[in-house]
């Protein structure tokens, strides 16, 4: 068996563990029995150890941990573009945000394949051991409910609303962050590190943007309206709403909706 199913075997068998031992403790159930969880993947197609992380990624985006939602990005950075292949789907502004998240981190520096899960953990991105771990964690984690509604797409204008509950965190402010992605990307490498290949991809992040903020004790509610480039499907297309603490920090809820018309 390929090393990455073995890998989602032994996930789900720490996950269905997680199920019984709740059972047994008798612990009340919550509202919603399926806790979203913020996954980005920083990668690039002009990294020869990034497409183990692009399959893991697409792997994790069938679901495979009971008890999670599991909302993963595909945030392709654009510093490995000067080695001999421009990836079509970088842009600096991912470059920049994983930036931040290492500045957030303490880290000496970047890399790719790198995951950060819900804004608190970092890892390598084809660390699957590690992934299990984490999620985990985050699905015990407390979380503001994030709503998507209306979301449609007409003469290449993508209108959706986004709300969230009451923000409880006492520390001030957090921002709310929208996302357009496509569902399925694929490129024929033909330089780099990785000519020859053809790599597939799945929540890749074509739009990132900060639509506003909420404050101590309040909701959000607005309407987002974004451009996007025209011969865009509705159906190749998924929105994510998410609250995050700044710098980035800590994600305090998030949520997805693919568009069907």
């Amino acid at each position: 068996m390929p090393r990455i199913g073995l890998a989602l075997l032994a996930l789900l068998g720490l996950a269905l563990a997680t199920r019984r031992l709740a059972g047994e403790r008798n612990l009340p159930p919550k509202e919603s029995s399926v806790a979203p969880v913020l996954v980005e993947l920083f990668t690039s197609e002009g990294c020869s150890s990034c497409p183990p992380a692009d399959a893991f990624l697409q792997q994790l985006d069938t679901q495979p941990f009971p008890g999670a939602q599991l909302i993963v990005l595909s945030e392709h950075v654009d510093y490995w573009n000067h080695i001999g292949w421009t990836d079509p789907y970088s842009a600096s502004a991912y470059s920049k945000r994983q930036s931040a998240y290492g500045d957030h981190f303490r880290l000496d520096s970047v890399y790719t394949p790198q995951m950060v899960v819900d804004g608190t953990e970092e890892f390598a991105g084809n660390n699957s051991v590690e992934a299990g771990k984490v999620f985990h964690k985050a699905m015990t984690a407390e979380k503001i409910s994030v709503r998507i509604s209306g979301a449609t797409l007409e003469t290449s204008v993508l209108r959706a609303h986004v709300e969230t509950g009451p923000f409880s965190a006492p520390e001030g402010k957090a921002d709310v962050f929208f996302v357009v992605a496509l569902n399925h990307a694929e490129s024929q490498v033909a330089r780099g590190e990785n000519a020859g290949r053809l790599l597939t991809h799945v929540a890749v992040v074509r739009n990132l943007v900060k639509v506003g903020g909420v404050e101590f004790g309040k909701a959000f509610s607005r309407d987002v309206s974004l451009k996007l480039p025209p011969g865009l499907a509705p159906r190749s297309l998924r929105v994510i709403a998410f609250v995050q603490e700044p710098g980035p920090g800590r994600v305090l809820g998030a949520a997805l909706e693919k568009l069907t018309k």
